[in-house]
């Protein structure tokens, strides 16, 4: 099997095609698996509700109290996974950003540093923020760069 990437500044989304001379068990089951990667499946959960929310609409993901929240621009959804999981799973527009927090790169507005060293992130249509620390400061901005 050949793998080839092509990078392309005028594309949203990653596109991959696969070329084969027929339909064998081996290209099928890379289907399945590029199927299950491209769409994790969370669920979010308020009160005693679960929540189908696109992950396009979640701006970040924090830690508060030994839980860990999705916030959208209106709303916060708790999540019953651990950070590290969730960076397993989300595709390549969340980055880390702190030790207790993941964003949505392609919904940052502004990052506004700070003399002290920690940064804070804002999104447009909300009062909501969420600092940057100077650890994952410089893959932030590498992160923006690849995906504006």
């Amino acid at each position: 099997m050949k793998i080839r990437i092509e990078l392309d500044d005028s594309l949203d989304d990653v596109e991959v095609i696969i070329k084969t001379a027929s339909l064998t068990d081996q290209v099928h089951q890379l289907q399945q698996l590029l199927s299950q990667v491209k769409h994790p499946s969370l669920v979010f959960y308020k009160d005693a509700s679960e929540y189908f929310v696109r992950l396009e609409e979640i701006l970040f993901f924090e830690t508060d109290g030994g839980k860990i929240f999705a916030h959208s621009r209106t709303d916060a959804y708790e999540v019953r996974l651990k950070l590290y999981e969730l960076e397993e799973i989300l595709p390549i527009i969340f980055c880390r950003i702190s030790k207790s927090s993941i964003a949505n790169v392609r919904s940052v507005y502004s990052l506004d540093k700070s003399f002290s060293g920690t940064s804070r992130i804002r999104f447009a249509d909300t009062h909501k923020v969420v600092h940057v620390s100077r650890r994952y400061y410089q893959l932030l901005k590498e992160r923006l760069q690849e995906l504006r």
